[in-house]
């Protein structure tokens, strides 16, 4: 369950930084832009959850390396091909 919420936190967070990007830039290109950004942000935030996975709760680098793949892959995934329809 943890891992849902660490996901639909990255796509929360790539929505604020697309409305950042478009109140930033005005057009489609900002919002692209701002999902271009978003992706080197959103791999510290996993890298820090697969942190305090190993430091806090346990869990051994093999264990949570699967994890953080999945938690980065899927909100980068669609930033990607967010940019990718805004043409940016």
């Amino acid at each position: 369950m943890h891992m849902v919420m660490v996901i639909f936190a990255g796509l929360l967070l790539l929505a604020v930084f697309a409305l950042f990007g478009r109140l930033w830039g005005h057009d489609a290109a900002g919002i692209a832009v701002a999902a271009k950004w978003f992706v080197p942000a959103w791999a510290g935030v996993a890298l820090v959850n697969m942190w305090v996975g190993v430091t806090r709760a346990g869990y051994t680098l093999a264990q949570e390396l699967p994890i953080l793949a999945l938690v980065f892959a899927v909100p980068a995934a669609v930033a990607a091909l967010t940019a990718w329809q805004l043409k940016g």
